[in-house]
């Protein structure tokens, strides 16, 4: 007991000498920041440029040091040459530039996290450091080479197993959940590791079943690449694409708490950029939209507003007659064509084309030749003439992604010619009206037309008409300014306009991708990944052409019928198998009775469901009780989440409690939790996220997790689609109880 004593103030005093150089550098960066936000914005443009840039590095750096405040360093290594090695979540130094703490992410660092018995890679004794808030609480040794060990019974409270910090592991995973996903960056087992630390190049398909860790090993990938890869991926950033803007709350700590705060996280729904999809329409629509075939649906919509007209038209400009005949407009559209540019910037050529062609009919008539400038000066006629504008346009109109895919579905003229492979049935059932809200279905198929349409070239005409007029504004108000002043010339109007115009606020780089639908990223992270539908994995593709991704799922808890049944038969017409597969073998999440009985269900509904070991048994983790009619399920999940709620409230952790329920049963449950008492403890929407108790669905529930789940009606919750059950079974990390009336499916019971 002596000595364990004697371990913990040593392992205190090492702790509060980090903490201290932590708060060192944090004032140091404070006071750098404050005195460059003194100096304001007086100095040259480059000055003001690199105090901007210095700014924004010092902002940066705080936000970094503050974020990692909760276990700073969580572990040591003991080598065979006697060297000390201290692991936490960023590298720190003194001020003689002398190593005091190892980011977990450097090479230095890996055998903290892969080091065993059999491949002790110079490493004696591996402890994990365990803190609450700036205090060692206690140590848990694992001594990997007995024989280097100066003091063979100096061995903590460790032991040697299967599970890297066995004890450290298992006391996070009985951890009461906070509504926030934590870091996992001091427990990290050796096939995560070998994940999170795989090379950058290429698409790794990252495939584990419930409870194994797969979006943990996903945000500390991110970490890794960006700390690994900091100027590459930096300049174009890393992308995280989430199921949900719940789920993408439910992760926001966890990046910064590992020292990174530049990842673009969004949803495919939020991809696409000022688009907000709130609009809802039925799984089978939305199924449609996601198929592959839906691509050249909106290829043919497109090409079909570039039309010959049936009739010549005959127009008068300027008092002499010209004729808009079929035979020029197809060869116009076919030259327009040839060069293969996206519709708007095409049409350029074809405008040009029909308006020489106008033109020599104008010369002809007039009897003459004319010069240069005189021809010039009747292309501008034509140009201008209203009839020559529409006639022009009705060949050929400039076309924004919105107006096309509108117009697709309010019009059932437009549908039929361009899907004529789509029954009437699925026809009738993608039609609504115009000016109907677009639904996350809908934004892949948005980003296809902007790929195919391009931008309009009227529209970026008048843009820069636009910035011109705002230019000449700027330079007559420098000039007052510098008339008012008494200006001695040394600052002319143009270079104080560029001042105005830069004195806005700084884009990151992130905040620019994010505004931008162009913008390629350096890497991309998806999560649930099974569920994309095959239009927007192309969608996604564009923004990452050197398919350079990570791709986390688990194809037996797909719920979309758009979404993945494998991901050879998704990736491999697009990917062309040049991605790769690694697997997650160990549940950690979910005890071993609650993840049994999941397993022996998704088999029972032939789901592909991957092989799982279970990291630990928890006493009592599945209750079942069967009320005697349908009518009572509502009043049985009530009283079950009251015993839940007070079970959480006796244990030291605290907890959180989600009812998972069908649909169609919320609101009866809602009411029977209101009449219980227990309304004030359910949130919703984001609120859902700090509130003690949650009532879901299985879709709402996916990616979360919760101490204590109450499942009501698994037959129901699986009629539709037995990926939901599954996705609802495995939610809890202490205890499933399940309310049901009906019989259980299939292989519920062992």
């Amino acid at each position: 007991m002596a000595g364990r004593e004697s371990e913990l103030r040593g392992e205190q005093k090492l702790v509060d000498e980090l903490y201290d150089r932590l708060d060192a550098l944090r004032a140091q960066n404070r006071e750098r920041l404050r005195e460059i936000r003194h100096e304001g914005p007086s100095g040259s443009p480059q000055n003001r440029s690199e105090r901007d840039a210095f700014a924004t590095l010092y902002e940066d750096r705080i936000a970094q040091l503050e974020a990692v405040e909760d276990r700073l360093a969580f572990g040591r290594l003991d080598l065979t040459d006697g060297e000390q090695r201290y692991i936490g979540r960023i590298g720190l130094t003194d001020a003689e530039h002398t190593s005091m703490l190892t980011d977990w992410r450097a090479p230095a660092a890996q055998s903290f996290y892969r080091a065993t018995s059999a491949r002790p890679d110079g490493v004696v004794r591996r402890r994990h450091l365990v803190t609450r808030r700036r205090s060692v609480t206690g140590i848990e040794d694992e001594v990997l080479d007995l024989d280097a060990l100066d003091d063979p019974g100096a061995t903590g409270d460790g032991q040697l197993s299967g599970l890297a910090g066995e004890g450290a592991l298992l006391a996070a995973l009985a951890a009461g959940r906070t509504g926030r996903m934590g870091d996992i960056v001091a427990t990290i087992q050796a096939e995560q590791d070998a994940i999170i630390r795989a090379e950058l190049g290429g698409a790794l398909v990252v495939q584990g079943g419930p409870g194994t860790g797969k979006t943990a090993v996903a945000l500390h990938r991110a970490a890794y690449l960006l700390y690994s890869h900091r100027r590459l991926l930096e300049r174009s950033g890393v992308l995280l694409i989430g199921p949900s803007r719940v789920f993408l709350r439910y992760i926001d700590q966890v990046l910064p708490s590992l020292g990174e705060t530049g990842v673009v996280t969004t949803t495919i729904a939020e991809l696409y950029p000022r688009i907000e999809a709130t609009g809802v329409e039925s799984e089978a629509a939305a199924a449609i939209k996601g198929r592959a075939d839906f691509a050249p649906i909106i290829a043919r919509a497109v090409r079909q507003r570039e039309r010959v007209p049936a009739q010549p038209q005959e127009l008068r400009v300027e008092g002499t007659s010209i004729t808009i005949t079929p035979h020029d407009v197809a060869e116009a559209i076919a030259r327009a064509r040839r060069n293969r540019r996206p519709h708007n910037l095409a049409r350029v050529t074809f405008v040009r084309e029909m308006l020489s062609r106008l033109a020599e009919q104008y010369v002809s008539q007039l009897g003459s030749p004319l010069g240069a400038d005189e021809r010039g000066d009747v292309l501008e006629e034509l140009r201008a003439d209203r009839g020559v504008r529409i006639a022009l346009n009705l060949a050929w109109m400039p076309l924004t992604p919105q107006k096309l895919i509108a117009d697709l579905f309010a019009q059932p003229e437009r549908l039929a010619a361009a899907a004529p492979g789509l029954s009437a049935a699925e026809r009738a059932l993608l039609a609504r009206e115009r000016g109907a809200a677009w639904t996350p279905a809908d934004v892949p198929l948005l980003d296809e037309a902007a790929e195919l349409l391009g931008e309009d070239d009227q529209v970026a005409r008048a843009q820069s008409r636009a910035d011109a007029a705002n230019r000449t504004k700027e330079l007559e108000y420098a000039r007052q300014v510098l008339q008012s002043s008494g200006n001695d010339g040394l600052v002319s109007a143009e270079l104080l306009a560029d001042r105005f115009a830069s004195s806005g606020p700084r884009l990151t780089t992130a905040e620019r991708a994010a505004a931008d639908r162009s913008w390629t990223y350096a890497h991309v992270v998806v999560d649930e990944a099974q569920e994309l539908s095959a239009m927007a994995w192309r969608m996604l593709l564009r923004r990452v052409p050197t398919r350079s991704m990570t791709i986390v799922g688990d194809v037996a808890q797909t719920t979309s019928r758009a979404g993945a049944s494998s991901w050879r038969s998704m990736l491999d017409p697009l990917l062309r198998g040049t991605w790769r597969l690694a697997e997650l073998t160990v549940n950690y999440r979910t005890p071993a009775a609650v993840a049994d009985a999941a397993q022996r269900v998704a088999r029972a509904a032939r789901l592909p469901v991957s092989e799982l070991t279970s990291a630990r048994d928890v006493d009592d983790a599945l209750v079942v009780d069967r009320v005697p009619g349908v009518e009572q399920l509502a009043d049985g999940a009530a009283r079950h989440a009251g015993t839940a709620l007070a079970l959480l409230d006796d244990g030291a952790e605290g907890g959180r409690l989600a009812v998972i329920a069908p649909a169609g049963r919320l609101a009866a449950i809602r009411a029977a939790l209101d009449a219980a008492g227990l309304a004030e403890a359910i949130g919703s929407g984001l609120a859902t996220l700090d509130s003690r108790l949650t009532v879901l669905t299985p879709r709402e529930a996916k990616g979360l997790e919760f101490d204590i789940v109450v499942l009501v009606e698994p037959a129901e919750v699986g009629a539709t689609n037995a990926g939901d059950l599954y996705v609802a079974m495995t939610r809890p990390t202490r205890q499933l109880r399940v309310v049901h009336a009906a019989r259980l499916p299939r292989g519920f019971e062992a």
